[in-house]
């Protein structure tokens, strides 16, 4: 009888707490989520730039990307391969077969790029 008493019992701060301590993160991280897939327009805008003329060669000339209207056949459709943005960044700064390495880009630049071609195919964020 004295177990349904307690159960019966009130929250304490202590559970109270603890039950905050896993709602928070949790939270905090589906907030992240949501606001990682919300692309800023003018950086989308950038990113496809980078993408169809200003990265030398362009990644149109060799991907498919319906978001750039690019149809390349050398390269991975990424529509299909949907790479997320550190999978992008790491093959534009260092090549990956017969991609090479765009040193020319900027930090910025390579983080716009990678970020616009995972929210343009949709990538897990």
């Amino acid at each position: 009888m004295a177990a349904s008493l307690h159960q019966d019992a009130p929250p304490t701060k202590t559970r109270r707490a603890r039950a905050w301590g896993l709602f928070l993160p949790a939270l905090a991280a589906g907030l992240y989520a949501a606001c990682a897939g919300a692309a800023d327009p003018a950086d989308a805008e950038a990113g496809r730039a980078l993408f169809t003329k200003k990265a030398t060669p362009a990644c149109a000339v060799c991907h498919t990307l319906a978001d750039a209207g690019a149809t390349g056949t050398i390269g991975p459709d990424l529509d299909e391969l949907k790479p997320d943005a550190d999978r992008v960044a790491q093959a534009v700064r260092n090549g990956i077969g017969v991609m090479p390495a765009f040193e020319s880009l900027s930090e910025a630049e390579v983080q716009t790029l990678a970020q616009y071609v995972s929210s343009a195919t949709g990538a897990a964020q």
